[in-house]
């Protein structure tokens, strides 16, 4: 069956991918949990982010970004300030150490692409962008918000 065949391509690569990036992180002694690496990445792509607007985008429940966002304020790599716009909230920013922090691990994604597309031609990339892309929309379009159940993991 073809949906059978495409879900198992599609989780084998999700999972090569992960595989690849953990032993990229590991090798260079990042000690960052890949969800810790996902909000700082939201932080330090989001203007005028706040813990709201992490948790809007990831899907996650509200007190694990805010766990997860205290141990980055802890560790150096996140800085909150007062909101102008909202006082019940903060804003978020990463630190010079957050930046560098996101430099290393923005190397070490494009390390693991590069490992999951050798032997592919810009044009079956370019492809592979396109149905993705096109496969992202179709599901995101099917729901409003992606279901989580499991609280962690």
């Amino acid at each position: 069956m073809a949906s059978s065949s495409l879900s198992e391509a599609l989780h084998r690569l999700m999972h090569a991918y992960k595989w690849r990036l953990r032993a990229n992180i590991r090798r260079h002694q990042i000690t960052l949990p890949i969800t810790h690496i996902r909000v700082l990445k939201g932080v330090g792509r989001l203007p005028d982010c706040t813990a709201r607007v992490i948790v809007q985008r990831m899907g996650q429940d509200k007190s694990r970004v805010t766990r997860v966002l205290n141990d980055l304020v802890k560790e150096g790599l996140v800085e909150r300030s007062d909101n102008p716009e909202d006082r019940r909230s903060q804003l978020l920013a990463p630190t010079d150490a957050g930046v560098e922090m996101l430099e290393k691990v923005s190397v070490l994604e494009g390390e693991a692409a590069a490992c999951l597309t050798e032997g592919l031609d810009a044009d079956e990339l370019d492809t592979f962008l396109r149905i993705a892309a096109t496969m992202t929309t179709n599901a995101m379009g099917h729901t409003t918000e992606p279901h989580r159940s499991h609280k962690h993991g």
